[in-house]
């Protein structure tokens, strides 16, 4: 069933679109005869070498286009909106951080995302609970790869247990029709102590390493507990006892897996040896960081980039006299980013800059990760570090901004604060030689 119309936002230039005529208000109609349903069958029906186009015009004209392209050649047209009706979260898994948000945010904040299209173009995790039959084999006949599933456990009654959803007991046959058609999987478990933890979660890595290599990676990350859990189970945090439990647990079974696989295939997230106090893991325990995204081997290679950075810029000397360099970043990566301060200071001297942990008062103390640092915190915490007669550049993360904008969890823009505090704020993305050059930048 063909869609009643996909509107081109834009068309880039230089492109094939741009030389075809087409121009941004312009429909896309068809493409080899194929209605385009979303932006996963366009990257699909794009990739023939030979394409007939038809595109609709703002008067209602039809323009039919014979195109001969390189394979991976785009046309070069953008769509109005990545997803059409993105399929929403019909779970109430236990530990969802959605339903621990307090009321009165922006509605988008509440929409719980389980859009297998969203998973493969921007790396949302999925659960694959109201996937139909027709569904997934429409992943398998357009090589949707890779999907990122979050699995949490193997054992189908606990899985329904922790989604509440009846569906979830299926997920090991789901599983296996993916990976033996060839879809690459990515898997994610969030772990609840005294829920998935221990004895099952040692099953669980064991049963998703019989579907390796194509289910490629499992990355384990502790759950997250806000102040507004009223009427949900109850439920126990991460401490440093169980952060190390889990850590003995799963390097034991790394070991294990290296050996047998020759990848270590099961990967804790950072929080659970910054909750152990223990180091982190070297560079090579990451193997390729195939799980960045779930805080996996962040902090190694953060280090591994300032260190390769700073080698490659001469010492300096630094009237830090006009400038006072600020900052800020959650309780987690605080002891992290003061190291990589330091280091900076020992290349560039004279810089006046100070680090912030920032304490998030507006989710709950419990909550010590920078991308869920709010726009409220930054400006309450760091309104008595602003100095007078100089200028004051604020330094965050791109991970607390919501994706490709500049408006933080609590909907306060960067605009907003910088009008607050009287300073200028700079965003810089999750590497370390991206903080480097930024504040280079800004010398």
């Amino acid at each position: 069933m063909k869609i009643k119309e996909v509107h081109i936002k834009d068309v880039l230039p230089g492109s094939i679109a741009e030389e075809l005529g087409i121009e941004k208000g312009d429909k896309l109609v068809s493409i080899n005869g194929a209605g385009v349903l979303d932006i996963i069958e366009y990257k699909y029906l794009i990739t023939d070498e030979y394409l007939e186009v038809e595109v609709m015009k703002p008067n209602g004209e039809l323009w039919d286009f014979e195109i001969e392209k390189e394979y991976d050649d785009d046309l070069g047209i953008v769509f109005d909106g990545i997803i059409d009706n993105p399929k929403s979260c019909h779970n109430k898994c236990i530990f969802c951080f959605i339903d621990q948000m307090p009321k009165g945010m922006r509605e988008t904040l509440y929409f719980k995302d389980d859009d297998t299209r969203l998973s493969f173009l921007m790396g949302n995790f999925i659960t694959l609970t109201n996937m139909k039959k027709e569904e997934l084999d429409k992943i398998i006949r357009y090589r949707i790869s890779p999907i990122n599933v979050s699995v949490h456990t193997t054992n189908p009654e606990l899985r329904k247990e922790m989604l509440n959803n009846k569906n979830a007991v299926k997920i090991m046959d789901y599983l296996r029709l993916l990976t033996d058609n060839g879809i690459e999987v990515k898997a994610q478990i969030v772990l609840c102590p005294g829920v998935n933890d221990g004895a099952e979660l040692e099953r669980t890595l064991r049963d998703l390493t019989e579907m390796y290599p194509s289910l490629s990676t499992t990355a384990i990350v502790p759950l997250g507990l806000t102040k507004y859990r009223e009427g949900l189970r109850a439920l126990e945090e991460v401490t440093k006892d169980k952060a190390n439990e889990i850590i003995e647990l799963v390097e034991a079974l790394q070991k294990e897996f290296l050996e047998k696989l020759d990848t270590r295939f099961g990967f804790l997230s950072d929080e659970f040896y910054l909750i152990a106090e223990r180091p982190l893991p070297d560079y090579d325990s990451y193997e390729d960081f195939k799980q960045l995204d779930n805080g996996v081997g962040l902090v190694t290679l953060f280090r591994d980039e300032i260190r390769n950075s700073l080698g490659l810029i001469k010492k300096k000397n630094y009237d830090a006299a006009s400038k006072k360099l600020h900052i800020v970043t959650g309780r987690y990566a605080y002891p992290i980013m003061q190291e990589a301060v330091e280091s900076i200071k020992s290349r560039i001297s004279g810089l006046d800059i100070e680090v912030t942990a920032i304490t998030n008062d507006f989710f709950g103390h419990s909550v010590k990760v920078s991308g869920l640092t709010t726009g409220q915190d930054i400006v309450s915490q760091m309104r008595g570090k602003i100095e007078q007669g100089v200028q004051n550049i604020l330094f965050i993360p791109d991970s607390m901004l919501r994706k490709g904008e500049e408006i933080f969890l609590d909907d306060l823009t960067m605009t907003d604060i910088e009008k607050e505090l009287g300073v200028k704020m700079q965003t810089c993305q999750q590497d370390g030689s991206d903080l480097v050059q930024k504040i280079l930048d800004r010398l």
